[in-house]
């Protein structure tokens, strides 16, 4: 039963429920996590497709590898440099809005792919309006609404809202690469579009910006009254940014990520299934692997945010990018036509690995930067997208030349070492001085 209806400063109605908490079964926060996880799985649609279509594209139109690459790069980078103005943009004008609006140009650049037919086209739909709006609904997305809703539980849920992009890539994966195998690559442009636009009702009926809307308690604390919008969202972004540039765990955690996007998104999404093709394999087979991966990226990541919860963040990061580097350096070995045991225990490590890096790095983030973490986050990622389109880019252009992806993966090898050496060295904030970056 409400006890009263007034009105946000969204114009979206307040439901006043009464505070007996106990008469609800779940807690609302739940609900809201659940609304987001969809809204991630039909924002992370798009990210199946890169890998699936390079190879279509660069056959019905002769664009190079580089071409094709340094448009997904262009999309992952405007994916982080948009996250923490995004962030921001929560703040000032609430999640529903700023999420709709994201999801309605994921779909808009996904559709008008269908009548592509030059580079530039594929710049400004894969690149501009994918990148901006699955940008606005990337990690710092999640990070607002576990900040807002959750006390209690947090590193589970920041396990579980990580695990929807690959549940996405579950989802997506085979049946784009099914559509592109018996129909042709536009079709699946299509399908990841109107995958988006689905999304958009249910934001706007079950999402709600924060737990005071309906007059409760955040999950595990203490009731807060509603903050008011905040305003000037670009330049408290970049006023954030400048403060924690000038400590060293920023630089530390921009770097190990920038690591982990390089290794992840940049690498083997985007050219795992080419680079299995040019060694004989089908690409059902290998959309098959890569979306194999997103199942235990879902255990691996759920798993990592119950261990965040318990041990020391720093020494998780170092175990995985240590963990993560020495299986890509026998990746190139693995390659061949038909699927092997060797290469499913590396679908199946790698899998449980592949963002299992993110609820220690937003943990590390809570903190050193406390209520200004979802924003340094979303500058986190910001740092985990450039890494990840340089590879994009450089992948692409290493394969023109050399006729094989193997000196990328060796590379990306040697690169998650040094990530690990880069996590352990964060300090604890209070147990020694932070060294400031001047």
């Amino acid at each position: 039963m409400l006890s009263g209806v007034t009105r946000t400063t969204d114009g979206a109605t307040i439901e006043r429920a009464p505070r007996h908490r106990s008469r609800l079964r779940i807690h609302r926060a739940w609900i809201v996590a659940a609304v987001t996880f969809v809204t991630i799985i039909g924002g992370a649609a798009f990210n199946s497709l890169p890998g699936l279509l390079i190879e279509p594209l660069n056959e019905e139109f002769g664009w190079s590898r580089g071409e094709i690459g340094l448009a997904v790069s262009l999309d992952m980078a405007l994916y982080g440099l948009t996250a923490p103005f995004a962030a921001a943009l929560m703040d000032r004008f609430g999640i529903r809005r700023v999420v709709v609006v994201a999801l309605s140009a994921v779909a808009a650049g996904a559709l008008a792919s269908y009548w592509m037919t030059a580079v530039w086209q594929l710049m400004l739909y894969w690149g501009l309006l994918v990148g901006l709006g699955t940008g606005s609904m990337a990690m710092a997305f999640s990070a607002t609404v576990t900040n807002r809703w959750f006390v209690a539980r947090r590193g589970l849920v920041t396990g579980i809202l990580t695990a929807a992009g690959a549940s996405g890539q579950l989802v997506f994966l085979p049946l784009c690469a099914w559509i592109v195998d018996r129909h042709g690559w536009q079709p699946a442009t299509v399908t990841v579009g109107l995958a988006a636009f689905v999304v958009v009702p249910f934001v706007w009926l079950l999402m709600r910006d924060h737990p005071a809307d309906v007059g409760l308690a955040p999950y595990g604390g203490a009731y807060v009254e509603k903050p008011g919008p905040v305003t000037g969202a670009a330049t408290r972004a970049v006023r954030v940014l400048i403060d924690a540039a000038r400590t060293g765990p920023f630089w530390l955690l921009a770097g190990s990520f920038a690591i982990c996007g390089a290794s992840t998104n940049g690498l083997i999404r985007t050219y795992f299934v080419p680079s299995a093709h040019d060694h004989g394999m089908r690409i059902t087979a290998a959309a098959s692997l890569l979306a194999v991966i997103g199942v235990f990226d879902v255990i691996g990541t759920i798993f990592s945010g119950w261990l965040t919860d318990r041990f020391d963040a720093r020494r998780l990061l170092a175990v995985y990018y240590a963990l993560r580097g020495i299986s890509l350096l026998f990746l190139p070995v693995l390659m061949a036509p038909t699927v092997h045991p060797p290469m499913v225990f590396f679908i199946v490590f790698y899998g449980l690995d592949w963002v299992a890096t993110v609820p220690p790095t937003l943990a590390l983030c809570r903190e050193q930067y406390g209520d200004d973490s979802a924003i340094v986050f979303g500058w986190v990622l910001a740092s985990h997208q450039v890494g990840a389109a340089l590879v994009a880019f450089l992948g692409g252009v290493v394969r023109d030349v050399t006729g094989s992806y193997d000196l990328v993966w060796y590379a990306a090898g040697a690169l998650c070492a040094t990530a690990a050496l880069m996590a352990l060295v964060i300090r604890r904030k209070g147990t020694a001085p932070v060294a400031a970056v001047h």
